[in-house]
């Protein structure tokens, strides 16, 4: 009898462990739009595609480079953003150059841009140089608390690359400095640095790190020790923080072991409208003079 309860229990647990193993390779491709409708008869919107992926964990990830590919292969994609924790061993680092492949092959219009994670910072001295060299010399611009400019016909984007908060290598001071007017399109890995951006304009914020949970049930109570953000159970999705947007993806990969409960892998496909802050502006010009 107690022989048969043991064989039941361990049958039981082996399927919800197969039924989670397979949940990984569910890919979800979630579409959300920000101020695509905030337009005026003299200032014409101006959209941006974003294709952000984020924590791939390139030793327990599910999804093969052909497939990411197939999955994206008929998007028109303006600009690629990768919010960090590829991989913390150096033995992965060959396993991310086809997936870069794959990016570089689906052609974005403004390039693609990395800011790393608390993961990759697992990785010491020639280690993460090698993981930062793979990504530039594969058409990748990796960023650590700097910004660019890229002029976009008449609008102008601001790319602010802050780097991982969680591991205190962030700086919001540099990451700003001299930065002029502009959509400005923050990308981090840790969401938690919006709490401390109240000084800090963006128009948009991309981020990861929490997986969405990864084991979501009954609630992702393991994920406490990561902040205010996920002790408020603000995890995934679309969020705003003063009155400002931002998004933390599920992620591409799982890390510890490759299951996923209650979360799905997640691409994200998103929709900017570049002259927003440009209608804000407007829109205040009107105010103050009142015509």
């Amino acid at each position: 009898m107690y022989t048969s309860v043991i064989l039941i229990v361990l049958f039981i647990f082996s399927y919800m462990i197969y039924i989670a193993n397979k949940n990984t390779k569910n890919v979800k491709i979630n579409r959300v739009s920000i101020n695509t409708e905030h337009h005026t008869e003299f200032i014409k919107p101006r959209l941006l595609t974003i294709l952000h992926l984020s924590d791939l964990h390139l030793e327990n990830i599910s999804i093969t480079p052909n497939e990411l590919y197939q999955l994206l292969r008929d998007e028109k994609i303006d600009l690629i953003a990768l919010t960090g924790d590829f991989l913390d061993r150096k033995r992965s680092i060959p396993k991310l150059i086809p997936y870069l492949n794959i990016l570089k092959k689906l052609a974005p219009t403004h390039g693609t841009y990395a800011v790393f994670g608390n993961h990759d910072y697992v990785l010491k001295g020639k280690n993460f140089e090698s993981l930062r060299k793979t990504l530039e010399e594969h058409s990748c611009k990796t960023m650590q608390n700097e910004h660019i400019r890229l002029p976009i016909g008449d609008s102008i984007l601001n790319i602010i690359g802050i780097d991982d908060a969680s591991t205190k290598r962030s700086n919001l001071e540099a990451s700003y400095n001299n930065l002029k007017q502009g959509y400005n399109l923050v990308l981090t890995h840790d969401p938690n640095i919006v709490l401390n951006m109240k000084k800090y304009p963006f128009d948009y914020l991309l981020s990861g790190h929490f997986h969405g949970g990864q084991i979501h049930w009954p609630k992702p109570y393991h994920l406490a020790k990561m902040g205010k953000l996920a002790r408020l159970n603000i995890i995934k999705g679309l969020h705003y923080q003063d009155g400002k947007p931002y998004y933390i993806s599920e992620g591409l990969g799982q890390t510890g072991v490759n299951i996923r409960v209650g979360s799905n892998p997640e691409i994200t496909i998103h929709q900017v409208n570049l002259t927003a802050a440009n209608h804000i502006e407007y829109t205040k010009m009107i105010k103050k003079t009142g015509t």
